[in-house]
């Protein structure tokens, strides 16, 4: 038996909203620790990581380990006819092939109730290594996604380089090409506000922007996004989950067809 209550049903709505577009089918994944997902895109070149620990909710029974396949654009849709404010809890029976979402308004004078059918889903649990990154960048999420769409407009791919002067975003299309550089700065009111640079090694990786984009889908989550680069690595684009959890993205960097020539 499965049973999770989330008091801030909003947050499912906004981890969703940050996941559907980028993977079709996925298995959440219950255990005593939590709930979580991991999928790739369906061209296999992304890679999203979800986990809400288990803490996070007001009452969380997994009675055993359970992977239930769901879709997520019905999983979307069912959670938008929640609102902002409601409680959500998720109910599935062991070895059921349903899964109950009932949202119920705080004043407790309506409650709805909507059943999904589950899905089999064959997925490959990707172990990912824990790494050292070269470089780590924390930054306003409002910030990061303004520079991915503006730079969209100019480009396809950016080219995300790391020195001791600061971050450097550049792109280059038809029309031109555009550099916004970000300096450390940690001499803010808000913490949230602050541009936090951990350089060990210089990098410069090239990115697609389109996946980019879709990864800030998670901004409404978080006030900062954390920027993981290293040179062998996929980025890790993460964004906290309130104060139980995170939505990871994990995006392999464009080799450069110059190199290759040259090879």
């Amino acid at each position: 038996m499965l049973e999770l209550r989330l008091v801030q049903g909003s947050l499912l709505k906004k981890v969703l909203e940050s996941v559907k577009d980028l993977v079709n089918d996925a298995n959440f994944d219950c255990s005593s620790t939590g709930f979580s997902l991991q999928a790739m895109d369906s061209s296999h070149v992304a890679l999203v990581s979800l986990l809400l620990k288990s803490e996070g909710f007001e009452h969380y029974r997994c009675d055993r380990n359970l992977s239930m396949g769901m879709n997520l654009g019905n999983m979307s849709k069912m959670l938008k006819c929640a609102g902002n404010d409601d409680i959500i809890t998720i109910k599935a029976d062991d070895g059921g092939d349903t899964v109950t979402f009932m949202f119920e308004s705080p004043t407790q004078d309506k409650i709805a109730d909507f059943e999904m059918k589950l899905m089999d889903i064959d997925s490959e649990h990707l172990g990912i290594p824990d790494a050292e990154y070269h470089s780590i960048v924390r930054m306003p999420s409002a910030e990061f996604s303004r520079i991915c769409k503006d730079l969209s407009s100019i480009g396809d791919t950016v080219v995300i380089s790391v020195t001791k002067e600061g971050v450097k975003f550049s792109t280059a299309g038809d029309i031109g090409t555009a550099n916004i550089v970000l300096r450390q700065n940690t001499t803010v009111d808000k913490p949230e506000d602050a541009i936090v640079i951990e350089m060990n090694e210089p990098v410069s990786l090239s990115f697609a922007l389109r996946y980019m984009n879709s990864f800030t889908k998670a901004t409404p989550l978080s006030d900062t996004v954390t920027i993981s680069l290293s040179s062998e690595l996929p980025v890790v684009v993460e964004y906290k989950v309130a104060e139980m959890g995170y939505i990871r993205y994990y995006l392999a960097p464009k080799i450069e067809e110059e190199e290759d020539t040259n090879a």
